[in-house]
């Protein structure tokens, strides 16, 4: 066998991806390539897939967004890594995520999960290409709905805690209203107790949490955690006026960054 010929078993193709070392072929991913950092959970990165394709004004499959999806459900509880001192680190998980799709060659990344946010700045610091922020396009749509009216920020209790909408609705020139604690544990309940654990539902616990925080003066509530999203989705919500949506935004913000036209549903 000359030094020409693929080893037994390979292909000339096999030794070609060899020597792109494990990156994106840039003769084939024409990019803008978006890297996302997924399974923060499984179905919410799902639901997100799912609306950034109905979100892209495309006539064919090839014009369409690029994505290489990282579907890390095993990465630790985000809100355990915040809450629980002794409880596994997803930070370091999330940045070598990070880290793996920027040596691939994507050109931004997006990470569909609100909680996780909290770990955005060691991400940053570990790449060079941008992180499209889920909580500050939402933060600035939620200021820009809600007026003067307070937000309502519906999220994990580690979201809470981090005060990770708090901090960016505060910045764009808004005040967060923060759920009282009987709201906050049937919010933690749908999103652990049913989406998360794959059991449906309820949607009058899911109402009430709407109507009481309005009943408190808010403007709007920011559905600040994407199993929520899952539920604004899938159970008949899209353009609720109460709701801002970070699912949503995120998916908007992509496709612009993307350098694709929104369609008309999700200007």
């Amino acid at each position: 066998m000359n030094g020409t010929e693929p080893a037994a078993g390979g292909t000339a193709h096999g030794a070609a991806e060899e020597d792109l070392g494990g990156r994106l072929d840039p003769t084939t991913w024409t990019g803008p390539i978006v890297g996302v950092l997924g399974g923060l959970g499984p179905a919410a990165t799902s639901v997100f897939l799912d609306v950034l394709i109905r979100a892209t004004v495309a006539r064919s499959d090839q014009e369409h967004v690029d994505l290489l999806v990282s579907q890390h459900s095993t990465t630790p509880d985000r809100t355990a890594g915040i809450l629980v001192p002794d409880a596994p680190d997803p930070g370091p998980v999330i940045v070598r995520d990070a880290v793996m799709l920027q040596r691939a060659g994507v050109d931004m990344l997006v990470l569909p999960c609100n909680t996780a946010h909290h770990y955005a700045r060691q991400v940053e610091a570990a790449t060079t290409i941008p992180l499209l922020s889920i909580v500050e396009t939402t933060a600035r749509a939620a200021v820009e709905r809600a007026g003067t009216a307070p937000i309502a920020v519906f999220a994990t209790e580690g979201n809470i805690h981090a005060r990770v909408y708090q901090e960016a609705i505060l910045a764009h020139g808004g005040t967060p209203l923060v759920p009282d604690d009987a709201v906050q544990e049937d919010i933690n309940h749908i999103i652990y107790g049913q989406v998360k654990a794959g059991v449906p539902v309820d949607l009058d616990l899911f109402e009430s949490c709407i109507e009481r925080v309005l009943a408190q003066g808010a403007g709007v509530a920011v559905l600040g955690c994407t199993e929520l999203s899952v539920v604004y989705d899938q159970r008949g919500y899209r353009g609720d006026a109460r709701l801002v949506d970070s699912l949503t935004e995120l998916a908007r913000i992509t496709v612009r960054q993307a350098g694709k036209e929104l369609t008309e549903v999700f200007r």
